[in-house]
């Protein structure tokens, strides 16, 4: 493979991970996980904040509904959740209003 098909090919590995698809699944394993998550009850420590929604339809790109499957092949991003906000890459917030749901800015 040539150095030019390799940096496309990474660019949009790369794309896919930043898009934060919503179907997830929950790993015990960090080696497996494509982001490992830290919850706050602090909504202004957040980087996403999360509604768990019951239907997979609902879990649009960049809504902050999150599906979580229990199959991991069908899941766009594998979460290991650990204790240690110096540990992730992800800074989560939940919410029980979908309105609240997102990106913070």
């Amino acid at each position: 493979m040539n150095t030019t098909r390799l940096l496309l090919l990474l660019g949009f590995v790369c794309l896919a991970f930043s898009a934060h698809a919503q179907i997830v699944y929950k790993t015990d394993w960090k080696s497996e996980a494509t982001q490992v998550v830290y919850v706050t009850d602090m909504p202004a420590e957040a980087d996403v904040i999360v509604f768990r929604t019951e239907w997979k339809s609902d879990a649009t790109t960049d809504s902050g509904k999150w599906f979580f499957t229990e199959w991991k092949n069908e899941a766009d991003v594998i979460v290991y959740f650990t204790e240690w906000r110096s540990e992730a890459n992800l800074v989560i917030c939940y919410t029980d209003d979908q309105y609240e749901a997102g990106k913070r800015k």
